[in-house]
């Protein structure tokens, strides 16, 4: 077998900083009222929390699982809508799609 010409070699840290710096970083911050709020950006969550987000059966299912529960509370209680954060979820995504493919390489 023939080696490959102009074979590509990743480094790993730098491609996860490249998507990070592509995406805005590892964690989407939002302000909504009652203050700022933060969950990790899907490209970079845990398995247990996307778990968590895609099972959640409705939007008030989907808000506790995006933000945690304490969070959650105070988003709640500042008046807040569980249908905004479906809302932002769903524009973190496609807003990452769109900045992935465009991703600078190296």
């Amino acid at each position: 077998m023939a080696p490959k010409v102009n074979r590509k070699r990743y480094n790993l840290a730098d491609v996860h900083a490249q998507f990070a710096e592509a995406v805005g970083g590892e964690e989407v911050e939002f302000d909504a009222e009652g203050g700022t709020y933060t969950f990790p950006h899907p490209v970079f969550a845990e398995e247990e929390w996307a778990t968590k987000v895609d099972a959640a059966e409705n939007a008030a299912e989907k808000g506790r699982a995006l933000l945690g529960d304490e969070q959650y509370e105070k988003y709640k209680a500042a008046g807040n809508s569980d249908n905004d954060l479906g809302l932002l979820f769903m524009a973190v995504q496609q807003d990452s799609q769109g900045q992935i493919r465009k991703r600078p390489t190296r």
